[in-house]
This record gives structure tokens, sequence and C-alpha cells, in this order.
């Protein structure tokens, strides 16, 4: 049976600690190194819900994206949520592991996935990983996908297959273009994108898929002539790279001999959880009181 310590060097196989941002924290956030693993429960957040699930599983370790604790902490007493969780985490004998902008911008990683369900074909990375001291070499890692649709369809055609092929949020999808423009070149970029939208209308591209598009830069990017904007719930566009990273360490740990039972979160963790449409331009606003 592999060890937490085998499991890490599976993970950090596939998703190298050193692509990570300089800001970011990943890699083990509890557990045992000399634990033995059978059951590993992937997950995008590490919150409540998928403590619960994991320990109603019976895993002995949590891969998650995002991280626990981005800022140094001088305290995990279980006053607070995230120290509750590690409590728990530690009580039924878990540990947690993360994997974020490394995960990102590994090949395949988060936007391969992400590029993967949309049907994007012959990808390359949006902003490439530099290679130290070979500034000239192109790499397969880096942030964000560009790739290609098999044929052009209309941007109202492909907020559709955005919306389906993605898992259902509160959020759902919406996109600032015209509806009937064609799109055929498009970049993704999972979780919050809209830093990249210079790079995005440097590249030529037909349309930007992403989360967490805020007003003003997507307002300009509209203003300065595109692409159009898919924007999606922050979960949605990283839940797809759970089961291949899921099979992709399955397969890694097989050299044990043993199959390790790997799982995905089935527990939406978005955090939004009702939407209401507004009403329609024009409507009469005399039983509304005076709201704009």
């Amino acid at each position: 049976m592999p060890r937490l310590a085998d499991v890490i060097t599976v993970l950090e196989q596939l998703f190298p600690p050193e692509l990570a941002e300089a800001w970011d924290a990943v890699g083990l956030v509890c557990g045992d190194p000399d634990a033995e693993i059978r059951r590993i429960l992937f997950a995008v957040d590490p919150v409540a819900v998928v403590g619960d699930e994991a320990i109603e599983a019976g895993a002995d370790l949590v891969v998650t994206h995002h991280p626990l604790f981005l800022r140094p902490v001088n305290s995990v007493a279980a006053t607070t949520p995230k120290g509750r969780l590690v409590h728990r985490l530690i009580t039924h004998g878990i540990g947690l592991y993360v994997a974020h902008t490394n995960a990102d911008k590994a090949a395949p990683g988060v936007n391969d996935a992400l590029a993967g369900v949309l049907g994007l074909q012959d990808l390359r990375p949006l902003v490439p990983h530099p290679v130290a001291g070979e500034a000239d070499t192109v790499t397969p890692t880096g942030l964000g996908r560009i790739g290609t649709l098999p044929a052009a369809e209309s941007l109202s055609a492909f907020t559709q297959r955005v919306a389906h092929r993605l898992p259902r949020t509160v959020h759902g999808v919406r996109a600032s273009g015209d509806p009937a423009a064609m799109v055929r070149t498009v970049a993704v970029c999972g979780g919050s994108g809209d830093s990249l939208l210079d790079t995005v209308r440097a590249a030529g591209v037909d349309a930007f898929v992403t989360a967490d598009l805020r007003h003003h830069p997507s307002s300009e990017a509209g203003e300065s002539g595109g692409p159009a904007l898919v924007d999606v719930a922050h979960w949605a566009s990283e839940w797809p790279w759970l089961a291949p990273a899921a099979e992709r360490l399955a397969e890694g740990l097989s050299p044990w001999g043993t199959t390790v039972e790997t799982h995905v979160s089935a527990t939406p963790t978005d955090p939004w959880t009702l939407h209401e449409s507004a009403r329609e331009p024009g409507a009469s606003v005399a039983d509304e009181g005076s709201q704009p």
C-alpha cells in the first residue's frame, strides 16, 4: 500500500510545485507522510461539506485545487471554519494536499480539462511558462489555453455549448459580444481570468471563456474590439480537472501493485445558491418603489 509520501511524489510529478505562482500555497497541508493511503477524494474546494464527504467515503486523503490557507497563520484552533476543517480531517486520519496554480499551468492540467470538455483542439498555452535560460523555448505548460473548435459557430451557439458542457450552477453562463458573431478560435482560463484580457486580445481569438469577470475590465474589452467574453462560475470552470487528475494519479500509483481508489467529489461547492432574473427593460416600476 503506498504511503502518503509516495502519493505526493506522484502528484508532484503530475503537477510540479515549481510551476506555482510565487504567491500561491500548494503542497501538503496536513497528514502523516508515513500513513498508508487507500482512498483519495478529489475536490475543488477545501470546505466543510467536502470534509464530510471525505469522512463518509472513508478517504485517507483529500486533494483539492484551492488552497486552505493562502496567508500565514499562527493558529489552527477550531474556532474558525478553516481551523475546524483541519481538526476534523486530522481526527479522522485524513490528509489534505493542494495543487493550485501548478495544476493550472501543468500539461495536462486544469486548462486542458476545461478546453477538452468544450471540444477545443490543437491546444497551446495562452501564457507559456518560461524555461530557465531558454527564453525562446516553446513549452506546453503555462497559464490558460488557446484552441479551435471543429467548425465555427455563432457566439449564441457557443455560449449554449459552454452551458451544456459545464456543471450547472446558479451563476449560469453569460456572454458579452454580438450573439451572431462567429467563433472558431477560443482562449480559456479556469478560475479568475480578467487579468489576462490584454493577452487574450493580443492573441486574436474570437472568444475567451473564464470566470469572475468584472464590470469595468469587461466593458473596456468590449470597447477595444473584443474578443467575445463568456463568463462562467469559478467552481464550474475548474471542476472538469478533477476526473482526469484522479485517473492520472491512480495510474501513477500502479507500480505499488495495489489499486488505490480515487473518487471525484459530487458536492457542488459554488458559493452562490440563488438567482432571480431581473425584470425586462422598460417594465413598470410602479409597484417596485423607485429602484432602477
